[in-house]
């Protein structure tokens, strides 16, 4: 049985998030958690979209207080060809740990050229996981090399550092006033 559904599994049996979290940290193959290693260091070494960047329909700045991660991103906003909103483009700077340069990378990938609909669906799944909201799988249909951040629920402090860019991701788009 997979890690993903053995988690589900205990959760949908009563199990605890915590145990959720013990079955993913303990039965993940080794294979596995290194080539997620592998995945969030390329991110971390060359991050996708690195770089502020004109236009922009909103910037925001946020910090993790506990480590002092920071990410300084834009978001570019347009109306998008079938209705809604389009994320044109999404620009940054950050400085941090390797997790949360990775992690403001792959928001990048899951969000830039794509509708501000679609582009939620990674967000809701990452931060589900990772906070146990639901007792839902990683799915990397949604969450793409994003699946690689999940690995941090061997390290609950890193939390934090993985959400930082899609909390200032969230603000963004609101402080956009276009939803």
């Amino acid at each position: 049985m997979s890690v993903l559904r053995e988690q589900e599994r205990r959760r949908r049996d009563g199990g605890s998030v915590g145990a959720g979290r013990r079955a993913h940290r303990e039965a993940q193959p080794a294979a596995v958690r290194e080539l997620h290693r592998q995945l969030l260091a390329e991110h971390a070494r060359s991050p996708r979209g690195a770089g502020l960047r004109a236009p922009f329909s909103a910037q925001v700045h946020r910090v993790n207080p506990v480590c002092g991660d920071e990410v300084l991103l834009r978001v570019d906003l347009v109306p998008g060809p079938r209705g809604g909103l389009l994320v044109r483009d999404v620009s940054y700077e950050a400085r941090g740990c390797a997790i949360s340069t990775a992690s403001v990378s792959v928001l990048h990938d899951l969000t830039a050229g794509r509708a501000l609909q679609e582009s939620q669906a990674p967000r809701r799944a990452l931060r589900e996981v990772l906070t146990g909201a639901t007792g839902a799988p990683a799915d990397e249909e949604v969450l793409g090399d994003g699946v690689a951040l999940v690995g941090v629920l061997r390290h609950p402090a890193r939390t934090r550092c993985v959400l930082l860019a899609w909390t200032a991701f969230d603000d963004a788009v609101a402080c956009a006033g276009l939803i």
